[in-house]
């Protein structure tokens, strides 16, 4: 009982933070239809701005409970700044173009991004454990966790209703259903689908800054620490399917609980276990457990 509550714990935790990454991941493929290798530096981002912010104001002599604002502020300074340059500036010129095309461009954004944070914070790791600490522990199964780490499930809980809720339910999520359907018959109809593919890929932005600001007080952040995570974001969208919000939930938390098992039971095979779950859906269903078969015009 105490391995499988540890697993448990361990597992949907860890799924809290790839959804956020993988849910804005997803949504830029399904309006975008790019795969934006870029997510991960973006990712990375985040996590660099909210520890400079929290380090800012303890070292200001502020009150530790406001770093949980800094956490907040991060993803907002970088989902409205990076998300809007990066593609009015780049992306807006490879739509419509090869997929190779479109992955160089993406990767060389995320290669830039990377030297970029090496430039401003340096190769040493930074710490913030005020937020993780602040909260306190309690006890499940003779184990002790931090109500952060619970904090963390909740914020990806809410944060993925509040989206579904964006998009199923208001007039600008309709609007963006809209584009994803059909970009040729929305803007007949009149839609500014440019406008809609940088708010699209600003609120992708902003999704992957607040993992990374999120998962910054439990981790020593540092230049390269993005990359395992991005590449299991891919993983759980390619299991849960592309362009889709509720896929990227169910492919988090499978992720997230295979790679808590592995963990406790056979640690040198975490990460294999993941990718042979990722091979076995993709065999069985090239489109992902909630994507949909795409019918290409000849």
């Amino acid at each position: 009982m105490r391995l499988f509550t540890t697993i448990v714990m361990d597992g949907t935790v860890f799924a809290a933070i790839l959804f956020l990454i993988s849910v804005g991941l997803t949504l830029v493929f399904g309006v975008l239809r790019i795969l934006n290798v870029a997510h991960g530096g973006l990712y990375a981002l985040g996590a660099f701005t909210a520890t400079s912010l929290a380090q800012w104001l303890l070292g200001m002599g502020g009150n530790p409970y406001l770093t949980y604002l800094m956490l907040l502020l991060a993803p907002v300074v970088v989902g409205l700044i990076a998300g809007p340059i990066i593609e009015r500036v780049f992306l807006q010129r490879v739509y419509g173009r090869a997929e190779a095309i479109q992955l160089l461009l993406t990767f060389s954004i995320f290669l830039i991004l990377d030297d970029l944070l090496k430039l401003i914070w340096g190769t040493k790791p930074m710490f913030v454990s005020e937020p993780y600490t602040l909260l306190g522990e309690f006890s499940l199964s003779g184990i002790r966790y931090s109500w952060y780490q619970v904090l963390l499930i909740g914020v990806a809980v809410l944060f993925g209703g509040l989206l579904v809720w964006a998009v199923r339910g208001t007039r600008i999520g309709k609007i963006v259903v809209s584009v994803i359907n059909d970009r040729e018959i929305s803007q007949a109809i009149g839609i500014n689908v440019n406008r809609i593919y940088m708010l699209s890929f600003t609120l992708g932005a902003l999704c992957a800054a607040l993992g990374g600001a999120l998962v910054a007080p439990t981790i020593a952040v540092a230049p390269g620490f993005a990359v395992d995570a991005t590449v299991l974001a891919f993983a759980v969208i390619a299991i849960g399917g592309m362009g889709n919000l509720e896929g990227a939930a169910l492919g988090a938390l499978i992720v997230g609980l295979l790679r808590a098992t592995a963990v406790h039971l056979l640690p040198e095979a975490d990460l294999v276990v993941i990718y042979l779950a990722m091979i076995v859906v993709l065999v069985i269903r090239p489109q992902g457990l909630f994507g949909q078969v795409e019918l290409r015009r000849i």
